[in-house]
C-alpha cells in the first residue's frame, strides 16, 4: 500500500512565517527571470539560486540562474538530511 499523505501536518509546515517568506523569495525570483525573457510558465525549466535562500542567499540577479527542475532539485545532503555546504564540496575536490 502506497504511503499516505500527511495534508494536514504539510499545510501546518507551509504556514509558517519563515516558509511563506522563503516561498514568496522563489516567487519573486521566478518573476523576475520571466520578465528578462529566461523561462516560461510550461518550459520545463526552474530558476535556482547559486547560493541557497536557506544558506542566507537573496534574490539579486547574480545569485539566479536558470536550470532544469531535476538538476534544481538534486543536490547533496549530510546523513542528517541538511543540505552539504559549497565549503565541504570545495575539500573533496582537493
Amino acid at each position: 500500500m502506497p504511503y499516505k499523505r500527511d495534508y494536514q501536518k504539510e499545510n501546518e509546515y507551509k504556514s509558517k512565517p519563515d516558509q511563506i517568506k522563503k516561498r514568496v523569495m522563489r516567487n519573486a525570483a521566478r518573476r523576475k527571470l520571466e520578465r528578462e525573457g529566461l523561462i516560461s510558465k510550461g518550459d520545463g525549466k526552474t530558476v535556482g539560486h547559486i547560493k541557497a535562500l536557506s544558506k542566507g542567499g537573496g534574490n539579486h540577479r547574480g545569485n539566479l540562474r536558470v536550470e532544469s527542475s531535476s538538476s534544481n532539485y538534486s543536490f547533496a545532503r549530510n546523513k542528517d538530511g541538511s543540505m552539504k555546504s559549497e565549503k565541504s564540496k570545495r575539500e573533496k575536490k582537493k
